[in-house]
């Protein structure tokens, strides 16, 4: 996607529920840390949720008698975030032929721990796109207070998707 066809103007904005999700992103439990796309603007931007639970598998670990979700899993589900962006803007479906490639990461930083019960609100922008790479700039929030961000490059391999059937994202 161009710098042009990202200013494009603004279209409905698409929300998806778990399924919509699942058919845009080939991770699956215990990996898939979205749960919803609460809204999505094809080219622009996307907020997402992920319900923190007390039976997620790394809170075993992590730390006993203090669960605390690892930072480096909440940059992934910025990374799946920003790559069904990708998915959504160019209205495919995730197939073995589709990709989207996490490739980079800058500016990461955490303010405060993410615990069972919490609703992390994922938020990612495009920013730029050089030699089919996407810059996008990525924030995680609980409670609407900032709990990471990172500056996020991802480069969506998508030229032998399947096409969305026509209306689905709507």
């Amino acid at each position: 996607m161009s710098d042009a066809e990202a200013q494009q103007p603004a279209q409905q904005p698409v929300k998806l529920d778990i399924q919509g999700v699942m058919q845009r992103l080939p991770h699956r439990y215990p990996f898939l840390l979205v749960d919803r796309v609460l809204e999505c603007v094809r080219g622009q931007s996307i907020r997402a949720l992920k319900n923190v639970t007390f039976g997620e598998p790394y809170f075993a670990g992590h730390f006993p008698g203090r669960p605390v979700m690892p930072g480096v899993l909440i940059i992934e589900a910025l990374a799946q975030v920003a790559g069904l962006l990708a998915y959504i803007s160019a209205d495919v479906i995730a197939n073995p032929n589709a990709s989207v490639y996490f490739v980079g990461i800058d500016k990461a930083r955490f303010r405060r721990p993410v615990v069972p019960g919490d609703q992390l609100i994922l938020i990612a922008r495009y920013e730029r796109s050089l030699r089919g790479i996407w810059q996008l700039a990525t924030n995680a929030e609980v409670d609407g207070e900032e709990v990471a961000h990172a500056q996020i490059m991802v480069a969506p391999n998508l030229k032998e998707a399947t096409a969305a059937p026509p209306g689905e994202l709507a």
